[in-house]
């Protein structure tokens, strides 16, 4: 019989612990993250009544589907959406383009104090989101040199989308991982640098390129503070500014009828894509 340090009941004892501890920590994390969600679902369900009772009822005690009807027709929510939906796709469109330009530039084409750039771009991750508000608005009202107003324009929101240093990095994190003989092989077989992009790079780039997209369409999704003040007429309001307009004169079920479906489609974006996004974030490196 062989014996160890720490005898088999310790063990088994260990085990025991740790399996509880851990099923306890997974169900107190589910119910905090479940918990909000569960309140808004079954809150859309309820009369402006329950909702406003306290304490509040875990179950709906009359369902009422048509709460989700009146929240579509009195918030104009399909004219919401549409916008959102075509910023985003505008966002997405020029994240992909300029970034992964700038991305494969500093990876593969390596210019003169690409390093340097790199670096003064990571270090704008440190700077709060709230204290570039001023000087991106005031941009906005008055771009410099031409004088012009971007204000209720998509513009306003898809160019200060396109710097964005986080996804540049994850690029060129992922391309670095690309072997440099694909490169050397495409240039000796005449190739352009343009051309390598778009025949070798790209294909190959596709779960990293999934995961900047999505990163892309949540951003303009759940932005709020930005187009409440770049897009202040009601007919170019985002999902979000245009359901905190109309919250006001709105009975609270209503509006969380609302809040429920501006928020599916960011839902079944990610369970559709979850092993994309996964894939994409953890793909660093090829195997032959």
């Amino acid at each position: 019989m062989t014996r160890t340090l720490i005898s088999s009941t310790q063990l088994k004892r260990g085990r025991t612990v740790y399996w509880t501890l851990l099923a306890v920590v997974v169900t107190v994390f589910t119910l905090v993250f479940i918990g909000p969600l569960y309140w808004m679902v079954t809150g859309a369900l309820k009369s402006a009544q329950e909702v406003a009772q306290t304490p509040p009822t875990l179950f709906p005690q009359d369902p009422d589907l048509s709460n989700y009807t009146a929240a579509w027709e009195q918030l104009n929510l399909g004219k919401l959406l549409f916008n959102t939906f075509y910023y985003a796709a505008g966002a997405v469109l020029f994240q992909l383009v300029f970034d992964t330009a700038a991305a494969y530039a500093l990876s593969k084409l390596r210019p003169v104090f690409g390093n340097v750039v790199l670096g003064a771009m990571l270090a704008t991750l440190m700077i709060p989101a709230m204290v570039l508000i001023v000087p991106q608005y005031q941009t906005v009202i008055s771009l410099p040199l031409i004088d012009v107003s971007l204000l209720d324009s998509p513009f306003a929101i898809w160019l200060p989308m396109v710097a964005n240093a986080f996804n540049i990095f994850l690029l060129k994190r992922f391309f670095d991982s690309i072997p440099e003989e694909l490169m050397q092989a495409a240039f000796v077989d005449g190739a352009s640098p343009l051309r390598t992009l778009w025949s070798i790079i790209l294909p190959m780039s596709r779960p990293i390129l999934g995961v900047v997209s999505i990163f892309a369409v949540t951003a303009v999704w759940k932005d709020f503070l930005w187009p409440l003040l770049v897009m202040p007429h009601p007919e170019t309001r985002t999902v979000s500014v245009g359901i905190y307009a109309f919250a006001g004169g709105t009975p609270q079920n209503v509006v969380i009828a609302a809040s429920v479906i501006a928020a599916l489609p960011t839902v079944i974006i990610f369970l559709i894509f979850q092993r994309n996004i996964m894939s994409g974030l953890t793909s660093g490196s090829l195997k032959g």
